[in-house]
């Protein structure tokens, strides 16, 4: 029997596939069964509809729409595959996948995450039988140290030391706690993982609570996640009817149970202390540390905070050792990241490879290149909290040291690349806008520090910016990195020191010149038509939300610069380069 599975993960629902299902399931023929599972990371490519035959074998599908429903129906009815020849993946889109070592997303993509039994047969809820009954919580810490998975939250943090120190920590009452409270722009990999592989991570925490000694674990997602959040509900709810969670697990005397907590959204509790108040329903902020929260955290109890991907690689270390976790990265940088490639480049989604792959392995080899055929300018890595790195680095290997180095950070995995067109200086101002509105206001060098930069650099993007900005600028970075109290305001001077450090041409010229080098920021460019490529269609004029184009049909038409507005439309609709943007 032929098995039809749909990628229904949210870029594929997104995308129109549970169009694409519900018009299989009308269409289904007896000699196929439908099934769903989540993103394999192919966003770019949704929807997806992946074909097994009954030995297997796969034959994948892209860029689905409902109307091929019925053709994929008829060839399955009458097994002639070759009838949907078009659909099936290109051998340039396969390299996506093929050049990817999968651990943390192992099932994402290929188990329906809405049975325990695929996970079940996929090898689950093995690794927490084998810690229960073959290992102490001491010896699945050793397993995890011996491993050198650090913390996938971007710190980087060695989890084995954070599990130890709460495994040691005074008190019977102790709590693990998930933060999947994914917040920066342009990153969904812990909402890609709950949706694909739910079970995974609830082994994974399973294994944590074991070694710390916490009978309950939290799963902190944001309410902006409904799919992940209703699918890991539901995986809750399956583990607990089957017995894998709540007393007596397995018959083995450990107790341990687990819910769900949604957050507002907030991008600030996406720091440990800030979660743990906003768990316990006051507003997020941080707090001081020492105390730490495996000496006190959830109710000031000995808890431990990781992220869902650090959780998704437990089970597959305690099944295959250690060792081979190791085996995989650099000498400071264990194992594998997951990255969300998002941005100006061809191949968009979710990629996972060994630490020590290049940046441009990733972007180049993965990715398929910048889109467009524009040039390739730069890539920020690890969101507000990270930093701009230039095509020149683009051979940095990717591990912790080595990304801190160039003044960016690992962070979760965002992966957000530009190109030419790109103003380096706006997109300093996008994060700290971000940073500055996502501020929690309670210490005075974030709340006041990143609103005083945010304006310098309005200013500037406005064309208005005045000699000794850029000073300015480094100086409030500064007193806001040594003042602020937590990460959010510790970091987010990032994104500006990084440009600043590598595109400070591209400030100078906003300053001095009062130029825009991309040609985005609007106070600084003007739009005209070349009359000698204008042929008078008159699609520019048409598309103008202001009337700003006058001319008529069959000659060269002009922009009136009083009335426009310079949002780029007549540019968009112009196929013949005659619009152009005066930078």
């Amino acid at each position: 029997m032929m098995k039809i599975v749909v990628g229904a993960g949210s870029c594929g629902i997104a995308a129109g596939a549970q169009k694409v299902y519900d018009a299989l399931e009308s269409l289904l023929p007896e000699n196929a069964a439908l099934s769903v599972t989540g993103c394999n990371g192919m966003c770019f490519a949704e929807p997806i509809v992946d074909l097994y035959d009954e030995n297997g074998a796969l034959t994948r599908l892209t860029r689905v729409g409902e109307a091929d429903a019925p053709r994929i129906a008829e060839a399955v009815k009458n097994n002639d595959l070759a009838a949907i020849a078009d659909l099936k993946i290109s051998d340039d889109d396969a390299q996506f996948l093929e050049k990817q070592t999968r651990i943390a997303l192992r099932h994402c993509g290929v188990i329906n995450p809405e049975s325990i039994e695929e996970y079940e047969n996929a090898g689950g809820y093995t690794a927490i039988r084998r810690a229960l009954f073959d290992m102490t919580p001491e010896t699945v810490i050793e397993e995890i140290k011996t491993s050198g998975l650090a913390g996938r939250g971007g710190a980087g943090f060695p989890t084995w030391f954070k599990w130890n120190a709460a495994r040691n920590a005074e008190g019977e009452e102790k709590y693990l706690i998930c933060n999947a409270d994914e917040g920066d722009p342009g990153a969904f990999m812990d909402r890609a993982v709950i949706e694909g592989d739910p079970h995974g991570l609830i082994e994974g925490m399973l294994i944590g609570a074991y070694a710390i000694g916490a009978k309950e674990a939290i799963v902190y997602v944001r309410a902006e996640y409904p799919l992940a959040i209703r699918r890991l509900t539901r995986a809750i709810k399956q583990a607990e009817e089957k017995g894998y969670l709540g007393d007596n697990i397995f018959g083995s005397g450990y107790k341990c149970t687990m819910r769900i907590k949604a957050g507002a959204g907030a991008f600030v509790c996406g720091e440990e202390t800030a979660l743990i108040e906003s768990l316990e329903g006051s507003r997020g902020m941080p707090r001081l540390k020492p105390p730490f929260p495996a000496e006190a955290g959830y109710w000031h109890k000995p808890s431990n905070i990781n992220n869902v991907e650090t959780f998704a690689n437990v089970p597959w270390i305690l099944e295959n050792g250690g060792e081979a976790f190791a085996a995989m990265g650099t000498e400071g940088s264990k194992g594998t990241k997951v990255f969300a490639l998002t941005g100006k480049i061809r191949r968009g989604g979710l990629v996972e490879i060994p630490m020590g792959k290049t940046l441009r392995d990733v972007i180049f080899d993965i990715g398929g290149g910048i889109r467009d055929g524009k040039r390739f300018k730069a890539v920020q890595m690890g969101g507000p909290s990270g930093g701009c790195i230039p095509e020149s680095l683009l051979d940095t290997v990717i591990d912790y040291k080595a990304l801190g180095a160039t003044g960016a950070i690992m962070g979760s995995g965002g992966m957000v690349v530009m190109d030419e067109s790109t103003c380096m200086v706006g997109m300093a101002k996008f994060f700290l806008d971000f940073t500055a509105k996502e501020s929690c206001g309670k210490c005075v060098h974030c709340r006041l520090g990143t609103k005083r930069m945010l304006e310098v650099l309005t200013r500037i993007t406005e064309g208005s910016g005045r000699e000794g900005d850029i000073e300015l600028l480094e100086e409030l970075c500064a007193g806001i990195k040594d003042g602020a109290l937590c990460g959010l305001g510790q970091t987010a001077p990032n994104p500006v020191l990084t440009t600043i450090r590598y595109f400070r041409d591209e400030f100078e010229a906003h300053i001095r010149d009062k130029r825009c080098p991309a040609g985005e920021c609007a106070a600084l460019t003007t739009y005209s038509i070349n009359p000698e490529k204008c042929i008078g269609c008159t699609k520019c004029a048409r598309g103008c939300p202001v009337g700003a184009i006058t001319g008529t049909v069959k000659h060269p038409h002009q922009i009136d610069a009083a009335l426009c507005i310079k949002c780029g439309k007549c540019v968009e609709n112009c196929n013949f380069g005659a619009v152009e943007v005066n930078a």
